[in-house]
């Protein structure tokens, strides 16, 4: 098995980053996000759409991994 590109650790960490927050979210009511950079600002909003798109790429990703070991 190749061993991660940058690329992958990059999308491995937005996803985490995202999880734990949608987590914080869910039990606290915490938005740790909207704390740090403010509610729905620019920043903001940049973080939830890389996190969205690296989302993405994990599920590619997986799905390729899958594919590749069947």
């Amino acid at each position: 098995m190749k061993s991660l590109s940058a690329i992958d650790w990059i999308a491995f960490i937005l996803v985490v980053v995202g999880a734990l927050n949608w987590g914080l979210v869910g039990f606290f009511q915490f938005n740790l996000v909207a704390a740090i950079l403010g509610d729905m600002t620019f920043l903001s909003r940049a973080v939830y759409g890389l996190v969205g798109i690296a989302a993405v790429y994990m599920a590619i990703f997986a799905f390729k991994i899958t594919q590749k070991s069947a």
